[in-house]
């Protein structure tokens, strides 16, 4: 078993706060404002440094034209000036720049640093952030201060020591600290903090990983990870399909067909996408009909499990339609995706990679099928028998029915583009920590309808916390554990902790392209998550209202 996935080291979760009025409070929302921004300084001719009235008068033309809401404007300040400087910035070796980052990120009741003169001494902890972000940072190069105020900015500015910045602080602060910023020229790029206040703050951590790790080496860093998804989603169309695996003849391809090209995320083929994509020698040229090809035996693969898995778990609706066996019988499903197995050997088969690389992605593929299978039998097992799970046992479970086919992805992506087998042990790193963190987030999102039908439909990383307290305890017995906010804390702190654990496996890649890609990919998945009301808010009457099942997005 990997070291990533036993004996996790939780961050400490606070209750959440509100996100200021004047930023977005979403996180999808603050995404694609940020997406907007880079539009509009990908179209203007602006050169870094500009003044405060210069950004303004951007703003001026942004805001309406996009329209945006007013009183976001000095968070489109920042962004905007982060973009102008980004590429200067990216091109300023780590040991030459400054992470400087507020002392108000740290959680106040458990923090162990002792604060000076200069600003916070963290002791690794592991109560919040600070201490991945300034080990990691360190080991790159950079000086890292944990402090506050322009002081501080200006007086390592005057030493010559460093020649770019990245900061984390309130837009406050932000604000007063611009002038020094300007007048010395340098490059800086800010991520403002999601609530002022100087205590208990948070941050959109992803944003503040990928400015870290930036780097001109990074040819991926500007490549569209939404536009290259929904490239990838245009491949699952009929006619596409239709292409791709040859028009279908008879009633088993057309009904494979159509459920490949039902609803779905397609994380999968994404992920084997990107990973060609940054190995390649052109990552901006458009995927060929092989790389195409891998991502549909993903996707194949992956669709084939969800006809195996509805029918083992009896269960009636996927993508808010009908499942395969209970639209035309259990015969004609299992033989659906026993057909849609084949297909996906096939296509690595004809992908047009050397013989030695096919077979290696053939051994992949099969190694991966392998595991998943273990991973559902234990979960079959648990059905059977219906006993209590540890919590450790129902991460096993996700970690082999979820982190194969990721594994597999990644595998076949890198394979494809002529890469050794030097990289699989981080593979598998991320992809445990990844699919991990990924069933966490259903279980998350789902328990509400497990509850409301009287039913847990697999093992639940929430019924194995509650249990923790009351081992014999059905779910009806668990809304007051679930009332209080202790599982859903819980929950939210393993969620976390396999998050960074994805972004941390990455550290041994040497190839800066897949390190990017594979770090911002963290970052889209669960671009849709934001912190939970149901620490605080939750109440046994809001299980009995219910939500969507699980089995509407895989």
């Amino acid at each position: 078993m990997s070291e990533f996935v036993t004996n996790p080291i939780l961050p400490a979760i606070r209750p959440p706060r509100p996100v200021q009025d004047n930023i977005p409070p979403t996180k999808r929302r603050r995404e694609a404002l940020l997406s907007t921004v880079r539009s509009y300084i990908a179209a203007q001719h602006a050169v870094p440094p500009l003044s405060l009235e210069e950004l303004d008068e951007h703003c001026d033309q942004l805001i309406p034209a996009a329209g945006l809401d007013r009183r976001y404007r000095p968070y489109v300040v920042v962004l905007l000036n982060n973009e102008l400087w980004l590429e200067t910035l990216a091109g300023v070796p780590y040991d030459r720049r400054l992470l400087l980052l507020p002392q108000c990120l740290r959680h106040e009741g458990l923090c162990k640093g002792d604060v000076d003169d200069f600003g916070l001494i963290c002791r690794q902890c592991g109560s919040c952030l600070i201490g991945d972000l300034k080990t990691e940072a360190e080991r790159l190069g950079y000086v890292v201060l944990v402090a506050e105020g322009s002081p501080v900015v200006m007086s390592l500015i005057q030493t010559g020591r460093i020649d770019a910045m990245i900061g984390v602080s309130c837009l406050e602060m932000l604000e007063r600290v611009f002038p020094y910023v300007e007048a010395a020229a340098i490059p800086a790029i800010a991520i403002p903090l999601l609530q002022d206040g100087c205590a208990n703050t948070s941050v959109d951590a992803d944003w503040v990983w990928e400015a870290i790790y930036l780097t001109s080496s990074d040819k991926t860093r500007r490549l569209d990870i939404e536009s290259l998804r929904r490239e990838v989603n245009s491949w699952f169309t009929r006619e596409h399909l239709s292409e791709l695996l040859g028009a279908p003849a008879g009633s088993t391809t057309n009904i494979a067909h159509d459920w490949l090209a039902r609803a779905g995320k397609r994380w999968r083929p994404l992920l084997a996408v990107c990973a060609f994509t940054a190995l390649s020698d052109r990552p901006q040229a458009a995927p060929s009909g092989g790389v195409k090809k891998l991502a549909l035996a993903v996707e194949c693969f992956h669709k084939a499990s969800l006809i195996h898995d509805d029918i083992e778990d009896h269960d009636r609706v996927r993508y808010g339609q009908k499942t395969l066996h209970e639209e035309h019988g259990v015969e004609i499903a299992l033989n659906v995706g026993d057909f849609l197995l084949g297909e996906g050997y096939r296509m690595i088969a004809e992908c047009d990679a050397p013989p030695r690389q096919i077979a290696k992605m053939l051994s992949a593929a099969a190694g991966g099928h392998r595991d998943l299978c273990i991973g559902q039998g234990e979960e079959l097992a648990w059905l059977r028998e219906r006993g209590s799970l540890s919590v450790q046992q129902v991460l096993d479970i996700f970690r082999l029915k979820t982190a194969p086919a990721f594994n597999v992805s990644l595998g076949l992506g890198s394979l494809a583009a002529g890469a050794g087998d030097g990289m699989q042990q981080a593979f598998t790193a991320y992809s445990e920590s990844l699919g991990i963190a990924y069933q966490i987030r259903d279980d998350l999102n789902d328990w509400a309808a497990q509850v409301s039908q009287g039913r847990t439909d697999g093992p639940s990383i929430l019924l194995a916390i509650a249990n923790q307290h009351a081992p014999k305890a059905t779910a009806p017995d668990l809304e007051k554990p679930l009332a209080d906010g202790q599982v859903f804390d819980r929950g939210r702190q393993l969620l976390e902790c396999y998050k960074q654990r994805a972004i941390r496996s990455l550290r041994s890649l040497e190839n800066a392209n897949l390190k990017g890609l594979l770090r911002r990919l963290v970052g889209k998945i669960f671009a849709d998550i934001e912190p939970m009301g149901c620490c605080n808010d939750y109440k046994a009457g809001d299980a009995r209202r219910g939500r969507a099942g699980r089995k509407s997005t895989r």
